[in-house]
């Protein structure tokens, strides 16, 4: 395959103005939901999916792959400037951050931090461009029953690594399961928990299941803890740059984060937040000022930054190429290419050569876009976080009815939605994640149909999933996954011993 053949291709379809102006809207949309704590892109995206149904594939890919990739560099906003990370991957930056902004170098900690997710951002986003491709390539030989270990490896892994809590996070997950398997089952044609609604016997639109969980659900959680949670901005002093000290200290973290980033996004079981602490703790360890730690280290921020937005373009990897989301936003994206009738996977880039290159091309342009905006403008996007909560989520709950109802005409789809979102919101107080439920609805009927299908070739032996190389590999992979986080707290109780700083088997653990 000519990479550089197809990235040109991509760069003159992404360079038109109207893709230009998507992506300018969204990485614009992106910084500013990633700036806003509690608010990520799974919540923009999830929200705006109604109403993109008339925008041509090509066109809303490029804007939600914005918001995808503002959002990344937004969150860095409020963890160092609140100590309050507006993503999950972005918990890292805050142990750094917020002192180096407290000791009055929050411009520098802000310069960092944009200057190393550009970096990181483009490299990993060059890495995308020759490796996507070549692993579609290598999918193109999966069988069902590849992909049916595949589907159960992104169950396992995204459980056991987003929250605190096995038990809780496979909790989730079936709920996910049991929302997907409502509608009529495609090979008997029998109805499934519709209870008798026809409303159900398509199943649940997945964007009211992803609008009533991220939307709804987090909207009634803070609207529960507005009196409590009190928020203490730490102002920008000076100016917003580094001084010729923090640039030698911050050029290495950069390049290591991104190489640490993207090979962790790219994995099945990837994700930001992993490989940002992983960034966080090696430059503690290779770091010459030691003392610093704790008080406002600035490659504690750069590291895991980088780390953090080069980690987005790996997600892309097993997105776009096994069709596989590895995040709640990749989830919600890959609803966005279902509402095209686009299935991502190997074929993808033999079916829409133009789409993919085309979505790969705007992330080169969103990350320029970005840096141009991040840096000028980083005291209006302080200025946001003084928007009252009580506000805005009221306007969010407005915004995902109207989205919700035009996107069918449907009351019942509204009530539907907001059914999600208690669950959402009873899920969040009791610190269950959404991130496996929602890709539990998405990937259950997938894993479901490969099941079966591999089933019906094998004559029913399930022996079939053993037997094929591939597939085999996969399982024990997802059960090195499943075991190796929690090997320590284990061999620690075996022996008596107390339970090491990490995850505890089927309970609570640290995020450090």
């Amino acid at each position: 395959m000519d990479v550089l053949g197809n990235l040109l291709s991509g760069f003159a379809t992404a360079l038109t103005p109207w893709y230009l102006l998507l992506a300018l809207i969204g990485v614009t949309l992106g910084t500013l939901v990633g700036v806003l704590p509690g608010i990520g892109p799974a919540l923009t995206v999830a929200l705006l999916l109604p109403l993109t149904y008339n925008f041509d594939p090509t066109g809303a890919l490029i804007m939600f792959a914005g918001i995808y990739y503002g959002g990344m560099y937004g969150g860095s906003t409020t963890s160092i400037l609140l100590n309050t990370p507006g993503e999950s991957a972005s918990v890292a930056t805050t142990l750094e951050g917020f002192q180096m902004a407290k000791a009055g170098r929050g411009g520098a900690a802000l310069a960092t931090a944009a200057i190393g997710s550009f970096v990181a951002g483009t490299i990993s986003t060059l890495a995308l461009s020759f490796v996507a491709p070549i692993i579609a390539d290598f999918a193109l030989l999966f069988q069902p029953a590849d992909y049916f270990a595949l589907t159960v490896s992104a169950f396992v892994c995204v459980t056991s690594l987003i929250g605190r809590s096995l038990l809780r996070g496979m909790v989730s997950l079936f709920i996910g399961l049991l929302i997907g398997l409502i509608g009529i089952d495609v090979l008997t044609g029998q109805p499934r928990f519709t209870f008798g609604l026809a409303e159900l016997l398509d199943g649940l639109d997945i964007v009211v299941v992803a609008v009533g969980l991220f939307a709804v659900g987090e909207a009634l959680y803070v609207a529960a803890r507005l009196r409590h949670d009190k928020e203490e901005i730490i102002p920008v002093k000076g100016g917003v740059w580094m001084t010729r000290g923090e640039w030698r200290r911050s050029w290495l973290p950069w390049l290591r984060g991104a190489m640490i980033g993207f090979p962790f996004g790219a994995l099945p079981a990837g994700g930001a937040e992993i490989p940002t602490f992983l960034s966080y703790s090696l430059e503690k360890r290779l770091s010459k000022h030691k003392a610093e730690w704790g008080r406002g280290a600035i490659e504690g921020v750069a590291g895991p930054e980088a780390a953090n937005n080069a980690a987005f373009s790996g997600v892309l990897v097993p997105l776009l190429t096994l069709g596989l989301p590895t995040s709640a936003t990749a989830a919600i994206l890959l609803v966005a290419f279902q509402i095209y009738n686009l299935q991502p996977g190997p074929l993808l880039f033999l079916n829409s050569p133009e789409l993919v290159w085309a979505l790969i091309a705007s992330l080169y342009i969103g990350n320029v876009m970005l840096l141009l905006l991040n840096l000028p403008l980083i005291r209006i996007w302080v200025k946001i976080l003084a928007i009252p909560r009580s506000l805005l989520y009221a306007g969010i709950l407005v915004f995902a009815t109207l989205g919700v109802y035009s996107s069918a005409n449907s009351v019942v789809d509204v009530l539907l939605m907001y059914a999600i979102g208690v669950l959402g919101f009873f899920m969040r107080r009791y610190d269950f994640p959404v991130g496996p439920t929602v890709l539990g609805v998405i990937l259950m009927p997938l894993a479901e149909a490969q099941f079966r299908r591999a089933l019906l070739i094998s004559q029913g032996s399930l022996s079939v999933f053993f037997t094929r190389p591939l597939s085999l590999t996969i399982f024990i992979i997802t059960a090195l996954a499943l075991i190796l986080p929690y090997l320590p707290a284990l061999l620690s109780k075996l022996r008596g011993e107390p339970a090491p700083m990490g995850r505890l088997v089927f309970g609570e653990g640290s995020e450090d």
